[in-house]
């Protein structure tokens, strides 16, 4: 016998920070939680599963319209005519407070009770499965303690969604112990919520799956579920299975070594190509981020813009499923000292020196208001409102065009 456990499928749910970019796939963002579930459906089929275990996060919030409860039950209906069993908790995204509506589930669902746990136990196959879901989107209590004891005559499932003992990055719903839930005497504890697979413990089996589909830059790599095979009430094998269609990448690139800015094209191209066969033919999303120490970095850091816009050149045009540069970086230092470049006594070393050393304090401001006021007229109103609306007085800003003059003295030196 064979299950599959998946959990956090989002539903619908958007990918963050590429569909601004010209030439990338929107139709495949919009669908790529989509187009994961129709691969967990297919993997089910093809591999004649039992049942299906989902640990929350089915949706992601209450549905816009009703074409994502109409897709969800076609599906189902899919896994119905080929005799597999879906069992389901809800978890804080999709809780009975968060969903307004519903449509009637084909029979081969089981929604497990939001109010207390409860078990089923399918007797063809010597299994009980227990669970309980979300009532509500913020469930603090460790509501595994309410699970019942397990019965030596079966194997024994229980389906929960949870941060365990506490994730960087997720809300701390329905803390519990792995202690806790050894105590229960379940063979296999399905696990939802945290996006990022792991395997707590073999000896029970504790498994987050992660989330089926990548949605932004934090759930980098392979994304799936867990693929579980049975025997004789043993369970024999654990293994990941890939399902996602669109896949997110971290490059993190030294290039303390480059002497000029084509070496570092070569090595931005190189890291491109390894990141893209990973992949294994996904469309990916790339953040690079280039660091060290070279003597490249004053003409990297006087042009940003340009070089920005030179790498995502670069990733479109390496062809195949396509590559989409999320945000790029420059994260260098200069190899040559600035200090050794203002203690020169020539006309650069100078002007290095008056923008370094100049001090910009509230009375030198106040005898340049009527140029800010003018500078502000003619850029741009987004600029100014928003998140993280511009200053044009704050000392960061300052700092950082007092980087950016000193950075283009050196560029225009070394070229």
């Amino acid at each position: 016998m064979k299950f599959i456990h998946a959990a956090d499928i989002h539903l619908d749910s958007a990918l963050h920070g590429l569909e601004r970019y010209d030439g990338a796939p929107v139709q495949e963002i919009r669908s790529a939680t989509r187009q994961a579930f129709d691969n967990l459906i297919k993997l089910a089929i093809d591999e004649a599963v039992a049942f299906v275990l989902l640990a929350g996060d089915l949706y992601d919030g209450d549905w816009k319209d009703y074409n994502t409860g109409l897709y969800f039950v076609e599906r189902m209906g899919q896994l119905r005519n080929a005799g597999i069993r879906v069992f389901i908790v809800a978890g804080n995204h999709d809780a009975d407070s968060q969903i307004t509506r519903n449509l009637r589930l084909p029979d081969n669902i089981k929604l497990f009770s939001t109010n207390k746990p409860e078990c089923v136990v399918l007797d063809d196959l010597n299994v009980s499965i227990c669970g309980q879901g979300f009532a509500s989107r913020a469930v603090t209590e460790d509501i595994s303690q309410g699970y019942p004891q397990a019965d030596p005559q079966f194997l024994n499932i229980a389906l929960l969604h949870t941060c365990l003992d506490g994730k960087p990055g997720h809300e701390p719903y329905a803390p519990c112990s792995v202690d806790g839930l050894r105590s229960k005497g379940y063979q296999y504890w399905a696990l939802g919520h945290i996006h990022k697979r792991e395997v707590i413990s073999q000896d029970p089996w504790i498994v987050f799956p992660g989330n089926i589909q990548g949605r932004h830059i934090r759930e980098q790599g392979p994304k799936g579920c867990t693929l579980v095979t049975v025997i004789d009430r043993e369970i024999t094998e654990v293994e990941h299975r890939d399902l996602d269609v669109m896949r997110w990448a971290l490059c993190e690139l030294d290039i303390s070594s480059c002497e000029s800015v084509d070496d570092i094209y070569d090595q931005v191209r190189m890291e491109l190509q390894s990141t893209s066969q990973e992949a294994e033919g996904r469309p990916l999303a790339v953040r690079l981020v280039l660091q060290g120490s070279c003597p490249a970095h004053s003409i990297l850091y006087a042009d940003r813009e340009h070089w920005v816009q030179e790498y995502r050149a670069l990733a479109t045009g390496l062809g195949g499923a396509g590559i989409w540069l999320e945000k790029v970086l420059i994260k260098t230092q200069n190899s040559v000292s600035l200090d050794q470049a203002l203690n020169r006594d020539d006309a650069l070393s100078g002007l290095l020196r008056a923008i370094h050393n100049v001090e910009i304090d509230a009375s030198v401001l106040s005898g340049v208001e009527g140029d800010l006021s003018a500078l502000r007229q003619k850029l741009p109103f987004e600029l100014f409102n928003g998140d993280e609306p511009l200053d044009l007085t704050s000392p960061e800003l300052l700092e950082e065009i007092k980087e950016l003059l000193v950075n283009r003295l050196l560029s225009t030196e070394q070229e």
